[in-house]
């Protein structure tokens, strides 16, 4: 099964931004691991980070169409997007928003509402990168009938 990873604004810079944040793994890394960990669960995952919100759009428009599965960081889009919500409601197969900090702990009151989450299947937070294997472990799971 493919699964498209998802990243959206500044998390190109992972291991160089907010460390005490984000972490010090890179994005360069994360696609790895994500690669990886998609691998050993039967998934062929693909990795996508931008800064550009229609290009974000467009992905999201094609994985709907495609019927792909989503894991999807859209970073600061996660809070006033409403192209990236739209997007969202398109999507046929499961999404899962993760972030790599919990959003609604963070002190910019801001970062604690999502319009994302209500087309998500599940949401991962807080978890730094291993949110991620949890995410694509969500989507590798056999859905109930």
């Amino acid at each position: 099964m493919k699964v498209l990873v998802l990243n959206g604004p500044n998390l190109g810079r992972l291991g160089r931004r907010q460390p005490e944040i984000y972490g010090t793994t890179t994005h360069a890394d994360l696609a790895r691991s994500c690669v990886a960990w998609g691998a050993d669960l039967g998934l062929d995952v693909e990795v996508r980070q931008t800064n550009h919100e229609g290009v974000m759009v467009d992905w999201l428009n094609a994985a709907a169409d495609d019927a792909v599965p989503v894991v999807l960081n859209a970073a600061a889009w996660t809070h006033y997007s409403y192209a990236v919500h739209d997007a969202c409601a398109q999507l046929v197969a499961p999404l899962v928003e993760v972030h790599l900090s919990d959003p609604e702990t963070r002190p910019e009151t801001w970062r604690h509402h999502s319009v994302v989450t209500p087309y998500a299947a599940t949401v991962v937070k807080g978890r730094g990168v291993d949110g991620y294997r949890e995410a694509l472990e969500f989507v590798a799971r056999p859905s109930p009938l």
